[in-house]
């Protein structure tokens, strides 16, 4: 067999970032890679529709960071880490789903503990 092993990499089709990467040289360097810069220039308002974007980034993030173990990378070794996200992954849909069904899929999936509590051991005693 031919080439690298694993999935093909994918060049995204564009790449949207804040005021912090507008710079020349980092707009070059995706046009150059034939990735479109989608950036905040300094000193002019922003993006229409651009903060609608980034919003969904950061609620993932903050989604993801709800298991302590993904706030900070302890493991040396990349599938063990890819494994952990696709638990966390699988958890909040499936959180997600049950309270959808249970009707109550209004409620914010944010909570400020680090375990969800049906997921917690029972209390020995």
């Amino acid at each position: 067999m031919a080439g690298r092993p694993g999935r093909p990499r994918r060049r995204p089709d564009s790449l949207l970032g804040n005021k912090g990467y507008d710079s020349h040289p980092h707009r070059e360097e995706l046009r150059k890679r034939r990735i479109l810069p989608v950036i905040s220039r300094k000193g002019v308002p922003n993006i229409k529709g651009l903060g609608k974007l980034r919003y969904v980034v950061e609620q993932t993030f903050a989604l993801l960071h709800q298991f302590k173990r993904l706030t900070v990378r302890w493991e040396c070794r990349t599938e063990l880490h890819d494994a952990f996200v696709s638990l966390a992954r699988s958890l909040i849909c499936w959180r997600r789903l049950k309270q959808h069904r249970s009707g109550s899929c209004h409620e914010p999936l944010a909570t400020t503990h680090t375990t969800h509590p049906e997921d917690r051991p029972p209390a020995s005693g």
